[in-house]
Order: structure tokens, then C-alpha cells, then sequence
């Protein structure tokens, strides 16, 4: 007998109480009564509905129907015992799941379509979940088990609403975890590009699967793996951040590594193989051969100078290479281009000898040389002192430029060692060839400031041919500190030849010498106990003053012979006149004095007052002795007197 639509009644929920449940369990078999009834009226049975789950009635339980009793239509009755209402309530609850909201089930897959998936969880109604929430498993289909999770178990429509792919983010972290630890392989779906790799669905939580991890060759189009399924392993996590790291390089490495080693036990010095390009750097080329990467280093690319590895290969190109080392440990293999070509230098000109002028391009321009490509492979140094006569070397980047042709001249040729000096100087000729007749000593000349240094100016006089002025040949008179004071870099300068060295092709130049000896003449002017008028111009730290006087030229007085006769010290810009105590014609050395001018005077007077005091005390000594004199004089003469009267009366007596 085919099922009917149960009538409002019946749809009751399973926590109804006992009791109501066998009412409601009563008053469902007599609609079945009823329904039976109108089946022997009808000739045609509808098509069954699909409703939720319901007790079935057996026929046997059905009454004719002509002992039906049709009084009963409408009315309720009790119609089965107590025992019999509890165990018919058992049965209905038995077909219903017990579930609540917030929960993680399994449910079993009852049927998949392009858009949906059906579940069934033993529910009274099954859910429909997108399609989009099993992207990551294509392979689902009818019969399979999976874990939902029960979002409401009734909307405003009476559905049932399941999610997937929330029941799978719920237990996600767990099973990530558990995939680090045991390092198992786990299917995932990519789902869109990102900066630097791709984003990938592993069990409902976002993980990153960065561009280096996706294979073990490189790879240019990361947009060929969105919406594809791939096997993964979880190579980190951070917790914190709630990043997951993924690979699927991984997978394939333990194998590749168990083919290189194959590979490299059977790899020998020498061996020729097939490679295709896999990637290039600005300092060589890998090389895929077959499961194993070998190097080819820029300088064993080509026996020409290149400066990058793009210039003569490119990605995915297939090539011959020479296997040149290798380490079974490191597991490095080192190939090799040209070595497969003829060496260049083999074809360079059996003639070619030193001496011979050659023609080339700049490769390569440095500080210490230029390197001049004669033939395709075979190249030429050109050092900085080859480049000019002059002593003063410059960069080579002065002088050359990459890409422009030159001429030279072999100066070293070693064929053996593959090795060429070149020189572009010896193409003219040597200007010290006929130096003392060009330059002679007293010669004057004009020349052009090359450099300037603390102790001179370099001078080149003509292209080969530098001389120095030092410092102290630059002026007679003026204290230069700088031979910037004279002079600057590229201004031409008029100067007298005073030495030449051939051996160290280097001259000797003068440019105060284009003038007489000023100091000459300064000898008498300046001569020492002289008194001249000056003005301090500065007064160095150590209170050295610096006074300047006439004709130009400065002398030096020191500090305490500054002080004026008020006590206080000169001051600069002051003018005061100045005794010169020492003159130096070799030196240029004037000392002065403005001290000494008060202090000689005050000394003169001195001296003029001790000799007039002393001509004083002279003359009064004279006096005095002559008072003495006259005193002694008439004392002698009062003697004899006296004696000549007392002899006298002595006399007398006698009589």
C-alpha cells in the first residue's frame, strides 16, 4: 500500500509528552481508516509525495469496511490500550535522531547535482547543502560520510539547515595540527592566486602554498592551478597568526632526491648530456638534466665576454653540456658551454707578434685598464700605464668607453697561457725622447694646472710631460698656505724649468723664479735694528702675530713683543711701528719687535741717569779730596810754625 501526505496532525515534535504522543499516534490510524476507505472509492491512486518520516500502518490492522463504523468520523476514541499507545510512541521515536543546534554530525550523502548535495542525518527531513562546500573532494558521491554541521534545525520554511564546511573549520586546527606532526598527505583545493603564490582549501581553513612550493622547477603561470585539487603535506604553522604553510614540492622532493642520486652515481668528468634551461641568474644557468639540476657559471658560458646569461640562452631551451665537476655529497654538478666549442685562441693569427698593431673593441672598462676584445673569445689589457706618457695617471674610464673601437700595440703575447697586454701610448712618439732640448733648465714655458696637492701644483706641459711646483717655489714674498691661493685646477699657469730627471721622467718647475729675488733687495731695506711701520693681520692660537709691512712682505712677532707701552697687547688690524730684530734672506724669516721700541728708550734713559749720577758722585769726590787737600796742607804748615816758635823760645831761655 503507497503512502499518503500525513495530515497536519501527525507532525508533531518528538519531545511532545507520552500521552500526547499516543493521541496523536491514535488519531493518525484512523485517518489511515479514513484514507483506506476513500482508495476503494477511487479507481486511480496519486502518485506518493516525498514526506518526512512516519508509522507505518500494516493492512492487517485495517477494518473491513463494512464494520466500519462511520459514526466515529470526527470523533476520538480510544482505541488501544495503554501498553499498546507506549510501545507504538517507542516506535515513532525510534525513527527520529535526537539533535540539537550548535552540533557536528555525520551524515550520509543521499544524492549530488551539478549545484547541491543532499544529506541525510536521520533527521524528519533531510538538508540541501551547496555544491561549492565539496569543491575540495570531486569525488563524493552517493553513500559517502561526511561531517555537517547543524546550523538550525528548523528555518521559517521547516527545512533543515546543515553546513559542511563550518563542521570542517570546527575541527580543522586539530587535524592541521595532527598533519604537521605525522607529516601525512592531505588533499587540498586551490582557490585563488595571491601575491607570490596560491591560497589553498585544507579541510575548510585557508593555507598558503607559496610559489617556490609548488614544484621543484620554478614555475611562471601560478593561475594554471587555481580551481584544481592537489595533494599537499603542512610544512608550518604559526599558531599566533593562525598561518598555515603548505607544499606540494615536498612530495615530489624525496623521490627526486633518490633520482639524483642515481643520476650522479653514474655522471663522469667529461660526459657530454642534454639539458633544458629551468632558470637563469645574473651569475649562471641551471641546467635540468632529466631529475637533477647542474650549474653553468656565466664564465663557462661562452669563451666571449658576456654580461648576462639572457644574451645568449633563454628558458625551456635544450642544449648540450659538459659535465665539468661534481660532488656526490652536496650533490652540485658543475657544466659547462664553451668547453664543447673551439677555443678562440686557437684561431687568433699564427703571425701576430709584439709590436704589430692590432684593432678591437672595449669589452670592459675598470679603474686599472681597459680589456679590448681583438677576436670573438680572445682579449687584451690595456693598463692605465699604457694609456699615456704622463706620470699622472688617470681611471681608464677617462680615456675608453665600452663598445667603441680602438687601435693598440702588442707589448706581451703569451700564447700559452692565453694572455695579451696591449699598450695605445706607443703609437706616438715619447716626448722624453728630446727632453733637454724641448725643456731646458732656466727655460721658460707655459703649461696647464692638472692637480693641485697641500705641498705643490702639478703642471703638464704638453700631453706626457708633468713637472711639479712646490709649494715654496710658488712666491718670493707671500706666505701661501695652500697652493690653492694661486691657482686652480685647469688654468694655465707660466712657469721656469729647474730640474729635469730623466730616469724618473719627472721636472723640476719654479714660477716665483719668472721674477728676481725680491729678498735682495729686502736685505737692506729690512736690515736688523731698522724701524718699520706695520699691521697685524692675524694672530695665530699660540699668540704668534702675523705683521704685514711694506712691499708685500710679512714678518712674525711674538707675543710679548706686541705689548704696548700702556701695558695691553696690539690687536689685529692695528698699526704700530715695529723694530726688526732678526732678518733671514734664506728663511724669508723677519722677526720684529714693537716692545722693544718703549723699553730700548726707557733703558737709554736709565742708563743716562746712572752716568749722570755717576759724573755727579765724580765731581763731588774730586771736591771733597781737594777740601782735604787744603785741609791737610794748612794743618802742616800751622806745624811747622808752631815749631819754628817753640824753638825759638826754647832759645830764649837758654840766653
Amino acid at each position: 500500500m503507497a503512502e499518503k501526505k500525513e495530515t497536519p496532525k501527525a507532525t508533531t515534535k518528538k519531545a511532545a509528552p507520552k500521552a500526547a504522543a499516543a493521541k496523536k499516534t491514535t488519531a493518525k490510524k484512523e485517518a489511515a481508516v479514513v484514507e483506506v476507505a476513500a482508495e476503494e472509492k477511487e479507481t486511480k491512486v496519486e502518485a506518493p509525495k516525498k514526506v518526512a518520516p512516519q508509522v507505518s500502518v500494516k493492512t492487517s490492522d485495517i477494518k473491513p469496511l463494512a464494520d466500519f463504523n462511520w459514526d466515529r468520523i470526527g470523533k476520538y476514541e480510544e482505541a488501544y490500550s495503554k501498553e499498546e499507545t507506549e510501545e507504538m510512541a517507542a516506535q515513532y521515536d525510534a525513527t527520529l535522531n535526537s539533535i540539537a543546534q550548535q552540533e557536528v554530525l555525520m551524515g550520509t550523502v543521499v544524492a549530488k547535482t551539478p549545484r547541491e548535495v543532499v544529506i541525510n542525518i536521520g533527521y524528519k527531513s533531510e538538508a540541501v547543502i551547496s555544491i561549492s562546500e565539496f569543491r575540495y573532494n570531486p569525488d563524493l558521491k552517493a553513500g559517502d560520510q561526511v561531517e555537517v554541521f547543524v546550523v538550525n534545525t528548523e528555518d521559517k520554511n521547516g527545512q533543515l539547515i546543515l553546513s559542511h564546511s563550518k563542521a570542517r573549520s570546527l575541527k580543522a586546527w586539530d587535524k592541521v595540527n595532527e598533519l604537521l606532526a605525522s607529516q601525512e598527505i592531505v588533499k587540498g583545493y586551490v582557490k585563488c592566486r595571491t601575491k607570490g603564490g596560491l591560497i589553498v582549501d585544507i579541510h575548510g581553513i585557508e593555507a598558503f602554498l607559496p610559489g617556490s612550493q609548488i614544484d621543484v622547477k620554478p614555475i611562471r603561470d601560478y593561475d594554471v592551478y587555481v580551481d584544481k585539487t592537489m595533494e599537499f603535506k603542512v610544512v608550518k604553522i604559526n599558531k599566533e597568526f593562525k598561518n598555515i604553510v603548505v607544499s606540494h614540492k615536498a612530495l615530489i622532493e624525496a623521490e627526486i632526491e633518490q633520482q639524483k642520486t642515481q643520476i650522479i652515481s653514474k655522471l663522469e668528468k667529461g660526459q657530454v648530456l642534454e639539458g633544458t634551461v629551468k632558470n637563469i641568474t645574473s651569475y649562471g644557468v641551471f641546467i635540468d638534466l632529466g631529475g637533477v639540476d647542474g650549474l653553468v657559471h656565466i664564465t663557462d658560458l661562452s669563451w666571449g665576454r658576456i654580461n648576462h646569461p639572457e644574451e645568449i640562452l633563454e628558458l625551456d631551451q635544450k642544449l648540450n653540456v659538459v659535465i665539468l665537476d661534481f660532488d656526490d655529497d652536496k650533490k652540485r654538478i658543475a657544466l659547462g658551454i664553451k668547453q664543447l666549442q673551439e677555443h678562440p685562441w686557437d684561431k687568433l693569427d699564427t703571425k701576430l707578434e709584439v709590436g704589430d698593431k692590432v684593432k678591437g673593441k672595449v669589452v670592459v672598462v675598470a679603474d686599472y685598464g681597459a680589456f679590448i676584445e681583438v677576436i670573438p673569445g680572445v682579449e687584451g689589457l690595456i693598463h692605465v700605464s699604457e694609456i699615456t706618457w704622463s706620470n699622472h695617471l688617470k681611471p681608464a674610464q677617462e680615456f675608453f668607453k665600452v663598445g667603441e673601437e680602438v687601435e693598440a700595440v702588442v707589448l706581451t703575447l703569451d700564447r700559452e697561457e692565453r694572455k695579451m697586454s696591449l699598450g695605445v701610448k706607443q703609437l706616438t712618439s715619447d716626448p722624453w725622447e728630446g727632453i733637454e732640448s724641448n725643456y731646458g733648465v732656466e727655460s721658460k714655458h707655459k703649461g696647464k694646472v692638472t692637480n693641485i696637492s697641500d705641498f705643490g701644483v702639478f703642471v703638464e706641459l704638453e700631453q706626457g710631460v708633468d713637472g711639479l711646483i712646490h709649494i715654496s717655489d710658488l712666491s718670493w714674498s707671500k706666505k701661501i698656505n695652500h697652493p690653492s691661493e694661486i691657482t686652480k685646477v685647469g688654468e694655465e699657469i707660466e712657469v721656469v724649468i729647474l730640474e729635469i730627471d730623466r730616469e724618473n721622467r719627472r721636472l723640476s718647475l719654479g714660477h716665483k723664479q719668472l721674477e728676481e729675488n725680491p729678498w735682495d733687495v729686502f736685505e737692506t731695506v729690512f736690515a736688523e735694528g731698522s724701524t718699520h711701520e706695520g699691521t697685524i693681520t692675524e694672530i695665530t692660537p699660540k699668540g704668534l702675530a702675523i705683521v704685514s709691512l711694506q712691499y708685500g712682505v710679512e714678518g712674525i712677532a711674538t707675543k710679548k713683543n706686541i705689548e704696548k707701552e700702556d701695558g695691553s697687547f696690539a690687536a689685529v688690524e692695528e698699526k704700530l711701528n715695529f723694530k726688526v730684530l732678526e732678518f733671514n734672506k734664506n728663511a724669508k724669516k723677519i722677526v720684529l719687535s714693537h716692545t722693544q721700541l718703549f723699553k730700548e728708550t726707557e733703558e737709554e734713559e736709565k742708563v743716562a741717569k746712572k752716568a749722570k749720577a755717576k759724573a755727579s758722585a765724580s765731581s763731588a769726590s774730586k771736591a771733597v779730596k781737594k777740601n782735604n787737600d787744603n785741609m791737610e796742607k794748612t794743618t802742616l804748615g800751622d806745624l811747622d810754625a808752631l815749631s819754628a816758635l817753640k824753638a825759638d823760645l826754647e832759645k830764649g831761655e837758654k840766653k
